[in-house]
């Protein structure tokens, strides 16, 4: 007792080799700022966040006969309708196919991975009043079990472009921003809407009819040059989901090298989506446990 009312204990003594010291005091005051606390968190939580994506993975094929090549299968099987349905008119069926699987590819893991971060917000209510977690943790494991997907996909995509017999150019090289763009713009986005979903549950769905018509307004089955010239600079500069399609179809499809200008844009559009999507949720990550 003594021991206690001095600051220590006789379990503190043993753990600090024997010296008598006060066990350090959480003090809120002097709390770091949420996004940076936040960041903090979630890399001492990475073995969770790993946990969290082989659990995603793994409950949504265990039960599939086919397993993952779902993954690959998807995309192909939309392609195919999409490919009868407009070849005809947006070009031949050789030319026309990987340039649709690209774009279906990228537009996929936007939509599939910024609807898992709102979902498993809502699936991480129970464990939030519970246990401390960083809550980022849920976002950033549905982007990680989507990154997961897109690179699957790629095995579809290769095939597609062998059997079209579409070549291989230097701007590969590139694939690697592309998809890093793309990743951080998705993430940014998945917090932003996994916010207003905290407090506006409605949001989930009508996000998903946002997402049809944000489809439609974005050339992923249909190429740019059907727009007329008046509309185009409204359309593409307003949507940011252009540039990162854009960048990502000339890693892959297209074979154009992105001018400085048009990387800057996409790089500022990526980084700056993420950024206020994070400044946003770690600002409102500790009333998420009383409002989900």
């Amino acid at each position: 007792m003594e021991a206690a009312l001095r600051g220590g204990s006789p379990l503190n003594a043993q753990a600090t080799g024997g010296i008598n010291r006060p066990l350090p005091l959480y003090d809120s005051a002097n709390r770091a700022a949420p996004m940076i606390e936040e960041f903090i968190e979630a890399i001492r939580y990475r073995g969770l966040i790993k946990q969290l994506i082989r659990r995603d993975i793994v409950t949504r094929y265990k039960r599939s006969a086919l397993g993952v090549a779902w993954t690959m299968l998807n995309p192909l099987g939309m392609m195919l309708v999409l490919l009868l349905a407009f070849s005809a008119v947006f070009g031949s069926a050789r030319s026309y196919a990987a340039y649709l699987l690209t774009g279906l590819i990228a537009w996929n893991f936007f939509a599939q991975t910024t609807t898992a971060s709102m979902y498993q917000m809502s699936w991480g209510s129970a464990l939030l009043h519970r246990v401390y977690l960083p809550r980022v943790a849920f976002a950033i494991s549905s982007t990680g079990t989507g990154l997961v997907n897109l690179l699957l996909s790629f095995i579809p995509l290769g095939v597609v472009m062998l059997i079209v017999r579409a070549p291989l150019h230097a701007t590969i090289l590139l694939l690697p921003v592309a998809v890093a763009f793309l990743a951080l713009f998705t993430l940014g986005v998945g917090l932003l809407i996994s916010t207003l979903a905290v407090y506006f549950p409605d949001i989930v769905e009508m996000y998903q009819i946002a997402l049809v018509g944000w489809m439609y307004l974005t050339p992923v089955i249909y190429p740019e040059s059907i727009i007329p010239e008046k509309y185009r600079w409204l359309m593409f500069n307003v949507n940011p989901m252009y540039h990162m399609l854009k960048i990502f179809r000339m890693a892959l499809e297209s074979g154009i090298w992105p001018s400085a200008s048009h990387l800057a844009v996409t790089a500022a559009i990526a980084f700056g989506t993420f950024a206020i999507g994070w400044i946003n949720f770690t600002r409102k990550a500790d009333e998420f446990a009383y409002r989900v």
